[in-house]
């Protein structure tokens, strides 16, 4: 059983389909898992906390402190393999986003170093809402896993997309996500991401867009499948701490080609997500530079072409893969990006597509092989499903 020996903290919410966390405690059981069911005051007007701790042989938690003990979230966000808060109503997804700790599980959420899952439940009309899938995306740019909602009949009568996932599907993603934790065992990735920047004097440098939140979700997966991470990260914001991620800050793009070229010949993958400048001041001033009447000329001078050097070092055994972000006759550009540099695949942007590139949560994709086959297309998502597909076709790669 993939989940024999877990450690499962389950967080309910004041749902109707509370009804449901009975079941899916009862299956977390029968599965192997052992559940800690964790409750908002509201919940318990749903169901009772006395059929779950029945079924889960555990004393619920529904207050960070009572009269008899202090619950120490702490330690359960410690002691947890993973977290499912199912159900999440729309006012408990607003506090996870934005960390309005007033209840158990929300303090328990902070706490928790495990994957978080959450499976909202709510009506047609609130789960459509701008807020709340803000919320949801914010959530997913955390790190967390949404369990998408589905489709049907819901408390008002509506029928439409809104209901908590089946425990039984519930369940089932769950033993798919430990399961993939072994894909990439004892294999050496590096990735590098975030810009970079160019100083054209103490003060002003020449920058992109990027804030590295593709490649960090990259690493975060690739040290989820197993694999040891090295993150060559540009001037971003560091990604939250994870076992199996070793953090290498660089600034320029001749720091991110040092770190780079040092650690590629011992990893087994390499995936260059990084907005790495082509180009940088030829002269850098040692003090600020003064307004002066008239314009300014700056000459400019060739960065290394970090992918294009690691592509003509590659060796059997390696897998190296590019990412292009692209304007105008994307596939194009791709293809001959992907035959120069050596890719086993690369990683299809377009600025045109609405929610992709820089600055959003989200990301939408199309990745090409060297195979020849067809493109593969996705949808929009967030970053961390992305990041997701994109180890799915290494794990292929790999196993092929």
């Amino acid at each position: 059983m993939r989940l024999a020996g877990k450690k499962i903290l389950l967080g309910i919410c004041g749902s109707i389909a509370a009804y449901k966390a009975a079941f899916l405690t009862r299956l977390l059981i029968k599965a192997g898992a052992e559940v800690q069911v964790l409750m908002t005051p509201t919940a318990t007007s749903f169901i009772s906390p006395l059929t779950l701790s029945t079924l889960s042989k555990r004393p619920v938690h529904s207050e960070v402190s009572s009269e008899e003990s202090w619950n120490n979230h702490v330690e359960l966000g410690l002691w947890a393999d993973a977290m499912i808060i199912a159900p999440t109503t729309a006012t408990t997804l607003a506090k996870l986003a934005h960390g309005i700790c007033d209840n158990v599980i929300v303090a328990t959420y902070l706490s928790a170093r495990c994957p978080v899952f959450f499976a909202p439940a709510m009506d047609l009309d609130m789960w459509q809402h701008p807020a709340t899938l803000d919320n949801v995306q914010r959530l997913q740019s955390f790190g967390n896993h949404l369990i998408p909602v589905e489709h049907g009949e819901l408390a008002s009568g509506l029928v439409g997309n809104g209901r908590m996932a089946e425990p039984e599907h519930i369940v089932s993603l769950l033993e798919q996500w430990f399961s993939n934790a072994q894909d990439l065992e004892g294999q050496q990735a590096l990735v590098t991401a975030g810009p970079t920047y160019e100083p054209l004097d103490p003060v002003r440098f020449i920058g992109n867009r990027s804030t590295g939140k593709m490649g960090i979700a990259l690493a975060q997966e690739l040290a989820h499948r197993g694999a040891s991470v090295k993150l060559i990260l540009g001037p971003a914001s560091p990604p939250p701490e994870q076992a199996g991620i070793e953090l290498i800050r660089v600034q320029t793009a001749a720091e991110m080609y040092e770190a780079a070229a040092q650690h590629f010949p011992s990893c087994n993958i390499a995936v260059l997500a990084a907005a790495v400048a082509d180009y940088r001041p030829k002269v850098v001033a040692e003090q600020k530079m003064k307004k002066k009447g008239g314009d300014l000329h700056i000459e400019l001078e060739r960065t290394v072409d970090i992918a294009a050097t690691l592509g003509q070092q590659k060796q059997a055994g390696q897998t190296l893969i590019g990412f292009a972000l692209e304007t105008n006759n994307e596939l194009e550009h791709a293809k001959g990006k992907l035959e120069r540099k050596n890719f086993d695949f690369i990683v299809l942007n377009s600025l045109r597509d609405h929610g992709a590139g820089f600055a959003h949560n989200t990301n939408k994709i199309t990745i090409l092989h060297r195979n020849g086959n067809k493109p593969l297309y996705f949808e929009l998502k967030s970053k961390r499903a992305v990041a997701t597909d994109i180890v799915d076709q290494i794990v292929g790669l790999q196993q092929s």
